[in-house]
């Protein structure tokens, strides 16, 4: 028999900080987002959701890692994305905006995560190669790091 709390996941405040690194040819652009989050546990994945403010309006981000070894980053609101993350792996995905439906693949480098369950803190690092419509758009490497707030490192 599971607990009471079975079907509702304990849902812990983050900091969430965001690093992302894009390569394609000669050019490179970066960019950071600091946001408040909430991290919890479900089953045998964890999960990081929180929103993003941008000039088309807010986007939600959930971001699941299942058993340290697979990642999904769905995206809800102004843009609406669904990317899947396994190393050495290619995986078909979506983006939508006002323009319409873009099919995407992402082919996964490298996924890691480092946790620390007891002060609920951790790093994900994803290095991948998107495609859009079978086309090349760059090179990615995406640094997530979230710790609880009001914990000091």
């Amino acid at each position: 028999m599971r607990g009471l709390n079975s079907g509702a996941a304990e849902q812990t405040e983050v900091k969430i900080h965001l690093k992302t690194r894009i390569q394609h040819g000669d050019e490179k652009d970066s960019f950071e987002l600091f946001s408040n989050g909430r991290y919890y546990e479900k089953g045998d994945s964890f999960f990081l959701k929180y929103d993003e403010v941008q000039e088309e309006g807010t986007i939600h981000t959930i971001v699941k890692i299942k058993r340290d070894e697979e990642a999904l980053i769905l995206r809800s609101g102004a843009v609406k994305m669904r990317m899947v993350f396994k190393e050495d792996e290619e995986h078909a995905g979506s983006y939508e905006s006002q323009l319409g439906t873009l099919m995407i693949t992402t082919k996964t480098s490298k996924l890691t995560h480092t946790a620390n369950r007891t002060r609920n803190d951790g790093e994900i690092n994803l290095s991948y190669q998107l495609f859009m419509q079978g086309s090349p758009v760059g090179k990615y490497e995406m640094d997530i790091s979230y710790k609880e707030e009001g914990i000091e490192q």
